[in-house]
Protein backbone atom coordinates (compact mmCIF):
# COMPACT_ATOMS: atom_id res chain seq x y z
CA UNK A 1 0.00 0.00 0.00
CA UNK A 2 1.65 3.15 -1.29
CA UNK A 3 0.78 5.77 1.36
CA UNK A 4 -2.69 5.56 2.91
CA UNK A 5 -4.68 6.08 -0.31
CA UNK A 6 -5.24 2.33 -0.92
CA UNK A 7 -5.36 1.25 2.75
CA UNK A 8 -9.05 0.36 2.46
CA UNK A 9 -7.63 -2.80 0.87
CA UNK A 10 -7.13 -4.21 4.39
CA UNK A 11 -10.88 -4.16 5.07
CA UNK A 12 -11.78 -5.22 1.53
CA UNK A 13 -9.52 -8.29 1.64
CA UNK A 14 -11.08 -9.23 4.97
CA UNK A 15 -14.54 -8.88 3.39
CA UNK A 16 -13.56 -11.13 0.50
CA UNK A 17 -12.12 -13.78 2.79
CA UNK A 18 -14.92 -13.72 5.40
CA UNK A 19 -18.03 -13.00 3.30
CA UNK A 20 -17.12 -14.61 0.00
CA UNK A 21 -14.64 -17.37 0.89
CA UNK A 22 -16.36 -18.11 4.23
CA UNK A 23 -13.18 -18.26 6.29
CA UNK A 24 -13.22 -17.64 10.02
CA UNK A 25 -12.19 -14.20 11.23
CA UNK A 26 -8.87 -15.49 12.61
CA UNK A 27 -8.04 -17.33 9.38
CA UNK A 28 -8.86 -14.27 7.29
CA UNK A 29 -6.88 -11.94 9.55
CA UNK A 30 -3.82 -14.20 9.39
CA UNK A 31 -3.91 -14.19 5.60
CA UNK A 32 -4.52 -10.43 5.40
CA UNK A 33 -1.66 -9.50 7.71
CA UNK A 34 0.67 -11.79 5.79
CA UNK A 35 -0.27 -10.17 2.46
CA UNK A 36 -0.33 -6.45 3.25
CA UNK A 37 2.65 -4.10 3.49
CA UNK A 38 2.51 -0.33 3.96
CA UNK A 39 4.90 2.36 2.71
CA UNK A 40 4.77 5.91 4.08
CA UNK A 41 6.34 8.71 2.02
CA UNK A 42 5.34 11.83 3.91
CA UNK A 43 3.52 13.00 7.04
CA UNK A 44 1.54 15.66 5.19
CA UNK A 45 -2.17 15.52 6.16
CA UNK A 46 -3.33 14.39 2.72
CA UNK A 47 -1.03 11.35 2.98
CA UNK A 48 -2.17 10.41 6.50
CA UNK A 49 -5.79 10.33 5.45
CA UNK A 50 -8.78 10.35 7.78
CA UNK A 51 -12.07 9.27 6.25
CA UNK A 52 -15.35 10.39 7.90
CA UNK A 53 -17.33 7.59 9.51
CA UNK A 54 -20.52 9.06 8.03
CA UNK A 55 -19.06 8.71 4.53
CA UNK A 56 -18.10 5.10 5.23
CA UNK A 57 -21.53 4.34 6.64
CA UNK A 58 -23.27 5.73 3.56
CA UNK A 59 -21.02 4.25 0.85
CA UNK A 60 -19.22 1.25 2.39
CA UNK A 61 -21.27 0.08 5.38
CA UNK A 62 -19.93 -3.48 5.38
CA UNK A 63 -16.32 -2.29 5.29
CA UNK A 64 -17.06 0.03 8.20
CA UNK A 65 -18.37 -2.95 10.19
CA UNK A 66 -15.13 -4.81 9.43
CA UNK A 67 -13.00 -1.83 10.47
CA UNK A 68 -14.92 -1.63 13.76
CA UNK A 69 -14.19 -5.33 14.32
CA UNK A 70 -10.48 -4.89 13.47
CA UNK A 71 -10.36 -1.98 15.90
CA UNK A 72 -12.04 -4.00 18.65
CA UNK A 73 -9.50 -6.81 18.32
CA UNK A 74 -6.63 -4.33 18.19
CA UNK A 75 -7.75 -2.35 21.25
CA UNK A 76 -8.00 -5.60 23.19
CA UNK A 77 -4.29 -6.11 22.46
CA UNK A 78 -3.59 -2.54 23.59
CA UNK A 79 -5.55 -2.96 26.83
CA UNK A 80 -3.71 -6.20 27.60
CA UNK A 81 -0.35 -4.51 27.16
CA UNK A 82 -1.30 -1.27 28.97
CA UNK A 83 -4.13 -2.17 31.37
CA UNK A 84 -6.31 0.76 32.37
CA UNK A 85 -4.59 3.28 30.07
CA UNK A 86 -7.71 4.71 28.45
CA UNK A 87 -5.87 7.72 27.02
CA UNK A 88 -3.49 5.42 25.15
CA UNK A 89 -6.39 3.44 23.75
CA UNK A 90 -7.98 6.66 22.55
CA UNK A 91 -4.73 7.73 20.82
CA UNK A 92 -4.19 4.34 19.20
CA UNK A 93 -7.75 3.61 18.16
CA UNK A 94 -8.41 3.31 14.45
CA UNK A 95 -11.41 5.59 15.05
CA UNK A 96 -10.66 9.21 15.92
CA UNK A 97 -13.36 10.65 18.14
CA UNK A 98 -14.52 14.26 17.87
CA UNK A 99 -17.24 16.41 16.37
CA UNK A 100 -16.75 14.38 13.18
CA UNK A 101 -15.72 10.78 13.89
CA UNK A 102 -13.09 9.61 11.40
CA UNK A 103 -11.23 6.43 10.46
CA UNK A 104 -7.46 6.81 10.74
CA UNK A 105 -6.44 5.13 7.50
CA UNK A 106 -2.72 5.10 8.34
CA UNK A 107 -3.49 3.25 11.57
CA UNK A 108 -5.57 0.74 9.59
CA UNK A 109 -2.68 0.25 7.15
CA UNK A 110 -0.15 -0.35 9.94
CA UNK A 111 -2.33 -2.69 11.98
CA UNK A 112 -3.23 -4.70 8.87
CA UNK A 113 0.33 -5.05 7.53
CA UNK A 114 3.24 -7.35 8.22
CA UNK A 115 5.66 -4.49 7.44
CA UNK A 116 5.63 -0.70 7.45
CA UNK A 117 8.29 1.15 5.48
CA UNK A 118 8.98 4.88 5.69
CA UNK A 119 11.32 7.02 3.63
CA UNK A 120 13.27 9.26 3.43
CA UNK A 121 15.07 9.16 6.78
CA UNK A 122 13.36 12.27 8.16
CA UNK A 123 9.93 10.78 7.37
CA UNK A 124 10.94 7.46 8.90
CA UNK A 125 11.97 9.14 12.17
CA UNK A 126 8.75 11.19 12.37
CA UNK A 127 6.66 8.17 11.46
CA UNK A 128 8.25 6.19 14.28
CA UNK A 129 7.24 8.90 16.74
CA UNK A 130 3.71 9.14 15.36
CA UNK A 131 2.97 5.44 14.88
CA UNK A 132 5.53 3.50 16.92
CA UNK A 133 3.03 2.53 19.61
CA UNK A 134 0.62 1.17 17.04
CA UNK A 135 3.39 -0.72 15.26
CA UNK A 136 4.92 -2.23 18.36
CA UNK A 137 1.57 -3.30 19.73
CA UNK A 138 0.35 -5.16 16.68
CA UNK A 139 3.69 -6.94 16.56
CA UNK A 140 3.80 -7.20 12.79
CA UNK A 141 5.12 -3.86 11.59
CA UNK A 142 8.66 -2.58 11.41
CA UNK A 143 9.90 0.87 10.45
CA UNK A 144 12.74 0.91 7.97
CA UNK A 145 14.13 3.19 5.30
CA UNK A 146 13.48 2.16 1.73
CA UNK A 147 16.73 2.18 -0.27
CA UNK A 148 16.72 5.06 -2.76
CA UNK A 149 18.46 3.02 -5.48
CA UNK A 150 16.24 -0.05 -5.25
CA UNK A 151 16.13 -1.90 -8.62
CA UNK A 152 12.71 -1.61 -10.24
CA UNK A 153 13.55 -2.98 -13.65
CA UNK A 154 11.37 -6.07 -13.22
CA UNK A 155 8.33 -3.88 -12.64
CA UNK A 156 8.82 -1.97 -15.91
CA UNK A 157 9.48 -4.91 -18.23
CA UNK A 158 5.78 -5.58 -18.81
CA UNK A 159 4.75 -2.02 -19.84
CA UNK A 160 7.90 -1.61 -21.96
CA UNK A 161 8.31 -5.01 -23.62
CA UNK A 162 9.97 -3.70 -26.79
CA UNK A 163 12.82 -1.96 -25.00
CA UNK A 164 13.23 -4.79 -22.50
CA UNK A 165 13.45 -7.37 -25.28
CA UNK A 166 15.98 -5.26 -27.19
CA UNK A 167 18.21 -4.86 -24.14
CA UNK A 168 17.98 -8.54 -23.23
CA UNK A 169 18.83 -9.56 -26.78
CA UNK A 170 22.15 -7.74 -26.44
CA UNK A 171 23.24 -8.30 -22.82
CA UNK A 172 20.98 -11.05 -21.48
CA UNK A 173 18.25 -10.60 -18.90
CA UNK A 174 20.45 -10.40 -15.78
CA UNK A 175 19.98 -6.61 -15.77
CA UNK A 176 16.43 -7.10 -14.49
CA UNK A 177 17.76 -7.94 -11.02
CA UNK A 178 21.05 -6.01 -11.33
CA UNK A 179 20.78 -2.62 -13.03
CA UNK A 180 24.57 -2.23 -12.97
CA UNK A 181 24.63 -4.68 -15.87
CA UNK A 182 23.18 -1.96 -18.08
CA UNK A 183 26.76 -0.71 -18.32
CA UNK A 184 27.20 -3.48 -20.87
CA UNK A 185 25.25 -1.32 -23.30
CA UNK A 186 27.99 1.33 -23.34
CA UNK A 187 30.15 -0.40 -25.95
CA UNK A 188 27.15 -0.61 -28.27
CA UNK A 189 26.61 3.13 -27.92
CA UNK A 190 30.30 4.00 -28.22
CA UNK A 191 30.77 1.77 -31.27
CA UNK A 192 27.96 3.61 -33.04
CA UNK A 193 26.23 0.36 -33.84
CA UNK A 194 23.79 1.66 -36.45
CA UNK A 195 21.39 -1.27 -36.24
CA UNK A 196 21.20 -1.14 -32.45
CA UNK A 197 20.67 2.63 -32.53
CA UNK A 198 17.96 2.28 -35.17
CA UNK A 199 16.21 -0.47 -33.19
CA UNK A 200 16.40 1.65 -30.03
CA UNK A 201 14.89 4.66 -31.79
CA UNK A 202 12.16 2.51 -33.32
CA UNK A 203 11.11 1.15 -29.92
CA UNK A 204 11.15 4.63 -28.40
CA UNK A 205 9.08 6.06 -31.22
CA UNK A 206 6.51 3.26 -30.92
CA UNK A 207 6.21 4.06 -27.20
CA UNK A 208 5.77 7.76 -27.97
CA UNK A 209 3.11 7.04 -30.59
CA UNK A 210 1.25 4.97 -28.00
CA UNK A 211 1.34 7.87 -25.51
CA UNK A 212 0.31 10.36 -28.22
CA UNK A 213 -2.75 8.21 -28.89
CA UNK A 214 -3.62 8.22 -25.17
CA UNK A 215 -3.26 12.02 -24.92
CA UNK A 216 -5.40 12.46 -28.05
CA UNK A 217 -8.10 10.17 -26.67
CA UNK A 218 -8.24 11.64 -23.15
CA UNK A 219 -7.20 15.27 -23.67
CA UNK A 220 -8.03 16.01 -27.29
CA UNK A 221 -4.48 17.30 -27.83
CA UNK A 222 -2.24 16.02 -30.62
CA UNK A 223 1.34 15.25 -29.57
CA UNK A 224 4.03 14.97 -32.25
CA UNK A 225 6.15 11.83 -31.58
CA UNK A 226 9.16 13.64 -33.09
CA UNK A 227 9.02 16.31 -30.35
CA UNK A 228 10.59 16.16 -26.90
CA UNK A 229 8.11 14.59 -24.46
CA UNK A 230 8.45 16.61 -21.25
CA UNK A 231 6.46 14.86 -18.49
CA UNK A 232 5.59 15.56 -14.87
CA UNK A 233 3.16 13.06 -13.36
CA UNK A 234 2.71 12.84 -9.60
CA UNK A 235 0.42 14.03 -6.83
CA UNK A 236 -0.49 17.70 -7.26
CA UNK A 237 1.14 19.62 -4.41
CA UNK A 238 2.91 22.92 -3.94
CA UNK A 239 6.14 21.26 -2.82
CA UNK A 240 6.16 19.11 -5.96
CA UNK A 241 6.29 22.36 -7.92
CA UNK A 242 3.88 21.81 -10.76
CA UNK A 243 3.46 25.59 -10.58
CA UNK A 244 7.18 26.06 -11.38
CA UNK A 245 6.74 23.77 -14.36
CA UNK A 246 3.75 25.79 -15.63
CA UNK A 247 5.77 29.00 -15.30
CA UNK A 248 8.46 27.40 -17.46
CA UNK A 249 5.81 26.54 -20.05
CA UNK A 250 4.72 30.20 -20.03
CA UNK A 251 8.37 31.21 -20.51
CA UNK A 252 8.65 28.87 -23.52
CA UNK A 253 5.43 30.31 -24.93
CA UNK A 254 6.82 33.83 -24.57
CA UNK A 255 9.96 32.77 -26.41
CA UNK A 256 7.85 31.62 -29.34
CA UNK A 257 5.74 34.80 -29.31
CA UNK A 258 8.90 36.94 -29.42
CA UNK A 259 10.67 34.76 -32.02
CA UNK A 260 13.52 33.78 -29.69
CA UNK A 261 13.97 30.29 -31.10
CA UNK A 262 17.73 29.82 -31.01
CA UNK A 263 18.45 26.18 -30.14
CA UNK A 264 14.74 25.45 -30.01
CA UNK A 265 13.45 21.87 -29.80
CA UNK A 266 9.73 21.22 -30.27
CA UNK A 267 8.25 20.12 -26.96
CA UNK A 268 5.12 18.36 -25.76
CA UNK A 269 4.46 19.00 -22.06
CA UNK A 270 2.30 16.49 -20.21
CA UNK A 271 1.29 17.05 -16.58
CA UNK A 272 -0.85 14.63 -14.64
CA UNK A 273 -1.80 13.85 -11.07
CA UNK A 274 -4.52 14.07 -8.48
CA UNK A 275 -5.16 16.57 -5.69
CA UNK A 276 -6.46 15.90 -2.21
CA UNK A 277 -10.22 16.68 -2.05
CA UNK A 278 -9.85 19.74 0.18
CA UNK A 279 -6.58 21.08 -1.24
CA UNK A 280 -7.80 24.29 -2.86
CA UNK A 281 -4.39 25.53 -4.03
CA UNK A 282 -3.66 22.22 -5.77
CA UNK A 283 -6.95 22.47 -7.63
CA UNK A 284 -6.16 26.04 -8.63
CA UNK A 285 -2.85 24.80 -10.06
CA UNK A 286 -4.74 22.19 -12.10
CA UNK A 287 -7.02 24.94 -13.38
CA UNK A 288 -3.98 27.05 -14.32
CA UNK A 289 -2.39 24.14 -16.20
CA UNK A 290 -5.56 23.64 -18.24
CA UNK A 291 -5.93 27.38 -18.88
CA UNK A 292 -2.34 27.68 -20.09
CA UNK A 293 -2.85 24.61 -22.28
CA UNK A 294 -5.93 26.19 -23.85
CA UNK A 295 -4.02 29.36 -24.74
CA UNK A 296 -0.87 27.61 -26.02
CA UNK A 297 -2.64 24.92 -28.03
CA UNK A 298 -5.05 27.41 -29.58
CA UNK A 299 -2.47 29.99 -30.69
CA UNK A 300 -1.59 29.69 -34.43
CA UNK A 301 1.72 31.48 -33.78
CA UNK A 302 2.90 28.45 -31.83
CA UNK A 303 2.56 26.32 -34.96
CA UNK A 304 3.14 22.99 -33.22
CA UNK A 305 6.38 24.04 -31.52
CA UNK A 306 4.81 23.61 -28.08
CA UNK A 307 1.88 21.51 -26.90
CA UNK A 308 0.50 21.25 -23.35
CA UNK A 309 -1.93 18.76 -21.85
CA UNK A 310 -3.19 17.85 -18.40
CA UNK A 311 -4.02 14.13 -18.20
CA UNK A 312 -7.17 13.52 -16.15
CA UNK A 313 -7.57 10.49 -13.90
CA UNK A 314 -3.85 9.70 -13.72
CA UNK A 315 -3.52 6.02 -12.79
CA UNK A 316 -1.25 2.98 -13.02
CA UNK A 317 -2.49 1.91 -16.44
CA UNK A 318 -1.70 5.41 -17.75
CA UNK A 319 1.75 5.37 -16.18
CA UNK A 320 2.54 2.10 -17.97
CA UNK A 321 2.15 4.04 -21.22
CA UNK A 322 3.67 7.33 -20.02
CA UNK A 323 6.93 6.06 -18.50
CA UNK A 324 8.32 4.26 -21.58
CA UNK A 325 7.55 7.27 -23.80
CA UNK A 326 9.01 10.03 -21.63
CA UNK A 327 12.10 11.89 -22.84
CA UNK A 328 12.39 14.33 -19.93
CA UNK A 329 10.98 13.33 -16.53
CA UNK A 330 10.39 16.36 -14.32
CA UNK A 331 11.62 15.77 -10.77
CA UNK A 332 11.64 19.24 -9.23
CA UNK A 333 10.59 18.61 -5.64
CA UNK A 334 11.37 21.04 -2.85
CA UNK A 335 14.43 19.60 -1.08
CA UNK A 336 12.98 20.64 2.26
CA UNK A 337 10.11 18.16 1.78
CA UNK A 338 12.37 15.22 1.09
CA UNK A 339 12.33 15.51 -2.69
CA UNK A 340 15.25 15.68 -5.05
CA UNK A 341 15.54 18.12 -7.91
CA UNK A 342 16.87 16.29 -10.91
CA UNK A 343 16.66 17.98 -14.29
CA UNK A 344 18.59 17.48 -17.49
CA UNK A 345 21.37 19.97 -18.19
CA UNK A 346 19.56 21.34 -21.23
CA UNK A 347 16.75 22.71 -19.06
CA UNK A 348 19.15 24.07 -16.42
CA UNK A 349 21.24 25.83 -19.05
CA UNK A 350 18.20 27.30 -20.76
CA UNK A 351 16.87 28.78 -17.52
CA UNK A 352 20.31 30.07 -16.46
CA UNK A 353 20.69 31.85 -19.80
CA UNK A 354 17.24 33.35 -19.39
CA UNK A 355 18.00 34.65 -15.89
CA UNK A 356 21.33 36.11 -17.05
CA UNK A 357 19.46 38.03 -19.73
CA UNK A 358 17.04 39.35 -17.13
CA UNK A 359 19.87 40.48 -14.86
CA UNK A 360 21.45 42.34 -17.74
CA UNK A 361 18.19 44.11 -18.45
CA UNK A 362 17.59 42.27 -21.74
CA UNK A 363 14.33 40.68 -22.87
CA UNK A 364 12.31 42.48 -20.22
CA UNK A 365 9.15 41.54 -22.05
CA UNK A 366 9.55 37.92 -20.89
Amino acid sequence: MNDTHPSIAVAELMRQLVDVERLTWDQAWTITTQCMAYTNHTLLPEALERWPVTLFDRLLPRLLEIIYEINAHFLREVSMKWPGDIDRQRRMSLIEEGDVRQVRMAWLAIVGSFSSTAWPRCTRDCCRKACSATSSTCGRASSTTRPTASPRAAGWRMPNPGMSALISSKIGDGWVADLAQLDKLKPLAAARNKKFHADWRAVKRANKERLAALVKAECGVEFNPDALFDVQVKRIHEYKRQLLNVLHVIHLYNRIKHSRLEGWADRCVLIGGKAAPGYVMAKRIIKLINSVAEVVNGDPDVNGRLKVAFLPNYRVSSMEIIAPATDLSEQIFDRGQGGVRHRQHEVHDERRRHHRHLRRGQHRDS
